[in-house]
């Protein structure tokens, strides 16, 4: 690392290469002096999304699928787009660094153009909020940027550069531009629990537990805990179920794994997780997504919970038994104790029987030969033709609920999933690309989250970031359509429905192509698979129109 005296400019840019950043997703003009210090000294590339949101989402992306801190930058008017596209990040606890510009402390309160206080906004979205007033404070703040960004449970980070651009970074610096490589991946620590009595007690519990379960969170999947949690429940023959956040912490065809639990769910895992008579949450916040609004389990269920939050163990439900600790560390501990095995063949069979139900419920959508196209058959076909070593983005409406209950992962495929922002997975998947180069990206959106940022595709190409999109094109946003028939007391009118969530049929294949993408439109479920393989083949943006039903409805949480 080269030392002061330099700008602050070179200083910065140099610092986020020896971080390991080899993408930034900014919309200028913020830090100017340290994008000209990056194209000079740095391999690190720019990318210039059409807004700051997507720039946002595309560094959550990023952080997700690399586990490395992602960067998103804005100047101070356009600093409230990147805060609100900083929320999904926050939900998911994932490690995205906000560089903006700010007030200068020089012309404060003399109405400086664009002058405006945005460090209160991202009090509630980031981990740490801070501001840099002075050149010499910059290798200090980035490092601490990145410290909180990966350490104990990960999340956004915001630092306010002074000046409308950022200028701050153009002043010279004495201070040393030191880099915490450690910072540079999560998890940069692997906390282990203070007291190996409640480690015993866990196994114990678990031993003798009649119908255990365990439900693997997010937090898991931040740890890597997967192929531990795995071994786990082999040893004690538990069945698993996950929330969306932990979909790829278990294979969906093992014959352990129940599916997804709570509101976007598999009727299996619900119906398992409410019979369970001791729920083992790893990495889990237990929030109202994954328990269905705290109905599955049903209170008083018995409860083990691991987190490296402490604030997290029995938020929601009081804990028999709580652990601090990181997931795979504290997994490993229960291994090294859990003893011989075990075998509960009523309790596994039941579950196993759980997964025929549903399939069953389910198999004739599954496999529907039905023009326009049934969603189900979507993701009935990514199941099986999916590259084994894909990386599955997902936003979030009927998008979540469809893939969270219907699609199944395969070992060595990775899901990441909207937190709550609908329009959240294209742009993410564009990030998740440029972060796994050499690995396939799959995208799984509908046309309503797919319009926000539609202009991405032009990045897309311009960037040749060969994302795969299947858009489930049904013109409109019918999951809307429960909530407002209850609105009118029955059944809604046309015009209701004309007005608030239905839309004009676009071809979005055709739109890609005009814009330099691979563009490809299916219209019977059989062309799936080819359109699939030829866009992930091509090495090119691809966007996949699927034509489907606007009267199919994801089916609903059960609660038994």
């Amino acid at each position: 690392m080269e030392m002061s005296p330099c700008s602050g400019a070179k200083t910065l840019a140099l610092m986020l290469s020896e971080y390991g950043v080899t993408h930034l997703f900014q919309v200028p003009a913020v830090l100017r002096r340290t994008m000209v210090e990056i194209e000079r000294l740095t391999g690190i590339k720019r990318v210039r999304p059409h807004g700051e949101k997507p720039a946002a989402y595309m560094a959550d992306g990023y952080a997700r699928a690399s586990r490395r801190p992602g960067v998103c930058m804005a100047q101070v008017v356009g600093a409230l787009n990147l805060c609100a596209g900083l929320r999904d990040a926050a939900l998911a606890h994932s490690p995205v660094i906000a560089l903006t510009g700010g007030r200068d402390p020089a012309t404060k309160f003399r109405k400086v153009y664009q002058e405006v206080d945005d460090v209160p906004a991202f009090e509630t979205v980031a981990k740490w909020n801070a501001t840099v007033d002075d050149p010499e404070r910059i290798p200090d703040m980035v490092r601490q940027a990145f410290r909180v960004a990966t350490s104990g449970s990960p999340g956004p980070v915001h630092l306010q550069f002074a000046g409308n651009e950022g200028q701050v970074d153009a002043g010279a610096i004495e201070a040393g531009a030191l880099v915490e490589a450690r910072y540079a991946s999560v998890p940069p620590h692997r906390p282990a629990p203070s007291e190996m009595a409640d480690v015993d007690r866990a196994v114990d519990r678990l031993r003798s537990a009649r119908r255990p379960v365990l439900v693997a969170g997010g937090g898991a999947r931040w740890s890597g805990a997967g192929p531990k949690l795995v071994r786990l429940a082999e040893r004690l023959d538990i069945p698993v179920a996950t929330t969306l956040n932990g979909k790829d912490s278990i294979a969906g065809g093992h014959r352990l794994c129940v599916g997804v639990v709570g509101t976007y769910s598999r009727a299996s895992a619900n119906r398992i997780v409410s019979a369970a008579d001791l729920v083992c949450y790893v990495g889990s916040e237990t929030g109202s997504m994954s328990t269905h609004f705290w109905q599955v389990p049903p209170p008083g269920t018995a409860t083990i919970q691991i987190d490296v939050d402490p604030e997290a163990i029995g938020r929601n439900y009081p804990a028999a038994i709580g652990i601090c600790g990181d997931a795979a560390t504290v997994l490993d501990l229960l291994l090294t104790r859990a003893g011989e095995p075990v075998t509960r063949p009523e309790w596994t069979t039941e579950a196993g029987q759980a997964v025929e139900q549903w399939r069953a419920e389910h198999g004739a959508e599954l496999l529907s030969d039905a023009v326009p196209v049934r969603p189900e058959r979507i993701c009935a076909e990514l199941t099986e033709h999916a590259p084994s070593d894909a990386i599955v983005v997902v936003d979030t409406g009927h998008a979540g609920m469809w893939m969270g209950g219907m699609f199944d992962v395969a070992d060595g495929q990775d899901y990441m999933r909207s937190a709550g922002h609908l329009g959240w997975a294209f742009p993410a998947a564009l990030g998740a690309k440029c972060a796994q180069p050499d690995r396939p990206v799959v995208c799984f959106t509908g046309d309503s989250g797919f319009w926000y940022h539609v202009a991405e595709i032009e990045t897309a190409v311009r960037w040749n970031i060969a994302a795969v999109t299947v858009v489930n094109n049904n013109a409109s946003g019918n999951q809307s359509k429960r909530g407002f028939d209850r609105a009118y007391g029955g059944v809604q009118t046309e015009r209701g429905a004309s007005d608030l969530w239905k839309f004009t049929m676009v071809d979005f294949a055709a739109l890609a192509t005009h814009i330099g993408a691979l563009g490809l439109r299916v219209t019977k479920p059989r062309d799936f698979a080819p359109a699939l393989a030829q866009a992930v083949e091509s090495g090119r943006p691809s966007v996949i129109d699927v034509v489907t039903d606007i009267d199919a409805l994801a089916p609903l949480a059960v609660v038994d």
